[in-house]
């Protein structure tokens, strides 16, 4: 009679083991990708699950460090792009995968930075988004407006943006915001 207890036990604690694994795995994994400066600086794609044809966007080599106050690296294990006017945190991976799904497509919100943003005198920002699929032709996606977030994450308040891509695949989505442009390569998976 002892044994089943702890037979349940042990079973319980393997099961724990491998949910606390996955989710490091897709944690690890899943980290959104975001945007990166015109020129966007992109080479293959050396993950075996992104197809090469999809130059995803890579560090930039200077690595691009923003201008005080901002924090020299972004949280995440993810890396700046763009210039002192306007920049982006973008995942190393070069992916967005596991994106919530709704009718108007996979949503993934977009952090921008810019010096001496205020949140209170452009409570929502005047930005443009513009997606392109580069794998295959397709529609573009265009989309405005913009919204913003304040956390000490962000080193304060940023310009904040939603997307909804129509499908999964090879997207180059290029924001404006006044005169500044940015620009990044991302594959989006299930």
């Amino acid at each position: 009679m002892a044994r089943k207890p702890l037979f349940a036990m042990v079973g319980l604690g393997v099961l724990l083991l491998v949910v606390f694994y996955v989710q490091v795995i897709a944690r690890n994994i899943a980290a959104p990708a975001i945007l990166s400066a015109t020129p966007t600086p992109t080479v293959a794609a050396v993950f075996s699950n992104v197809p090469a044809t999809c130059p995803i966007t890579r560090p930039p080599n200077p690595a691009f460090v923003p201008p005080a106050p901002w924090p020299a690296e972004p949280v995440g294990g993810d890396f700046w792009i763009g210039t002192p006017e306007l920049w982006t945190s973008v995942s190393s991976t070069g992916m967005w995968i596991r994106l919530p799904h709704n009718p108007t497509g996979y949503s993934q919100k977009i952090p921008v930075w810019k010096p001496n943003y205020s949140a209170q005198l452009e409570p929502q920002p005047k930005l443009t988004i513009t997606g392109k699929r580069l794998d295959v032709a397709a529609p573009s996606y265009v989309t405005s407006g913009g919204t913003n977030a304040c956390h000490s994450d962000f080193g304060g308040c940023v310009m904040m943006w939603g997307v909804d891509l129509p499908s999964l695949g090879c997207w180059k989505l290029t924001i404006e915001h006044a005169s500044y442009e940015l620009s990044f390569v991302v594959w989006v998976a299930q």
